[in-house]
């Protein structure tokens, strides 16, 4: 994970970090990142266009989706586990 959030890339590891966590964005970014987080199959090429428009690069766009789809997933399985644990008593 440290490698998807720190490593080399085109996106600021803020904005990546930001990506993954869903939290500390601005507009654009924030509605995508939440797009991608919860309604991903609803993602459009407007929407890829809107933050082409806003300045960032493919490179940059394609690292936010990576980001936002990886925090998303951890979250799910974070909150899975919580609810097995509890379901099951163990911790």
């Amino acid at each position: 994970m440290a490698r998807v959030l720190e490593g080399e890339g085109r996106a600021s590891p803020d904005i990546r970090r930001a990506a993954f966590d869903n939290d500390g964005l601005a507009e654009p970014v924030r509605t995508f990142v939440d797009k991608v987080a919860h309604r991903a199959r609803t993602v459009t090429d407007a929407d890829i266009g809107t933050l082409r428009n806003a300045g960032l690069s493919e490179d940059q766009i394609y690292e936010i989706v990576v980001c936002a789809a990886i925090g998303q997933a951890t979250r799910q399985y974070h909150k899975a586990l919580a609810a097995l644990s509890a379901a099951t008593g163990r911790t």
